[in-house]
């Protein structure tokens, strides 16, 4: 079993990984109405992956639910700038990553990814990890919604640590930051790397937790916001919005920018792009209007629990 062993197990990590984007899937296609395109893909270097995609739904505007597994023999300058002292080992990568667009502005765009990561040399022990987590970025927020995905965050994580909701929660908060804007991407979540002290039992059951936790932390909230009537106002506001998810990929995201350096399929890496944005010079939303309401309570660093 799994649970008794000391060493990485790869093959069960792959096995997690593949089943948890199916079960995913289905649950979006149910809520959808409508199925994922499914593309298999090979990588030059090594490994592929299989990218699960919607566009045009009519609860999804964009949404991806893609599994990866990819190896080389040079650690890409992404994944190793927090560890220069694995530069140039072997390694191998593999996770689901997912972003969901949906079409109606009140129902908040989502990003959910986990993943495990080992590298390898000659002569010396493979030095293995986890990461990922979920993250909620609404454009017209409500408390409500906002407190349901950092309670689910939290039980997910409470079982292995009573320290790591609020570490994982104030990461979030610090990653997914547009230092040039000085602002929040959203409301946050959790977020994790280099998580193995536990040894990887435990260390892979808390990444199941987390994966197996995400439906539980956003279909409720989609279920809640998709049929709320909205106009144009909305869906402008929406897509300028949009916009600060954009740049964050562009400029901060290490998960865009270790999928193009380790040669990865470009559609799929950069899926999680909306697909309608816009960008206007130096505007501000109305006074007190529920567009202002979005900066003032819910785009600051706060205790959603």
């Amino acid at each position: 079993m799994i649970e008794n062993s000391p060493a990485p197990d790869s093959s069960a990590v792959k096995a997690y990984l593949l089943d948890l984007q199916a079960r995913i899937v289905a649950a979006l296609e149910e809520i959808d109405g409508s199925p994922f395109l499914t593309d298999s893909w090979d990588r030059p270097g090594g490994g592929g992956g299989m990218s699960r995609v919607r566009e045009d739904g009519p609860i999804l505007e964009r949404g991806g639910v893609n599994f990866s597994h990819v190896m080389g023999n040079h650690l890409p300058p992404s994944a190793a700038a927090g560890r220069p002292e694995l530069a140039g080992r072997r390694w191998e990568a593999m996770g689901v990553s997912l972003v969901l667009h949906p079409r109606n502005p009140y129902a908040p765009t989502v990003h959910m990814n986990v993943r495990f990561f080992t590298t390898s040399a000659d002569g010396q022990e493979a030095v293995w990890w986890f990461g990922g987590g979920m993250d909620l970025t609404p454009y017209y927020g409500f408390e409500q919604d906002a407190q349901h995905f950092h309670r689910t965050c939290r039980d997910a994580v409470a079982p292995f640590g009573d320290d790591l909701h609020a570490r994982f929660k104030q990461w979030c908060d610090d990653y997914f930051y547009l230092k040039h804007r000085k602002e929040p991407r959203g409301v946050g979540g959790i977020f994790f790397d280099d998580f193995n002290a536990p040894g990887f039992a435990r260390s892979f059951a808390m990444q199941r937790s987390v994966g197996d936790g995400f439906l539980e932390a956003y279909l409720p909230i989609l279920q809640r916001r998709k049929d709320i009537a909205y106009g144009e106002r909305e869906r402008d506001f929406q897509a300028y919005r949009r916009g600060r998810y954009v740049e964050f990929n562009l400029v901060y995201d290490r998960g865009t920018l270790f999928g193009l350096q380790s040669a990865g399929r470009t559609e799929s890496i950069l899926m999680s792009m909306p697909p309608v944005v816009k960008w206007r010079y130096d505007w501000t939303p109305q006074p007190d209007s529920a567009e202002a309401r979005l900066y003032s309570d819910f785009l600051i660093h706060r205790d959603w629990l």
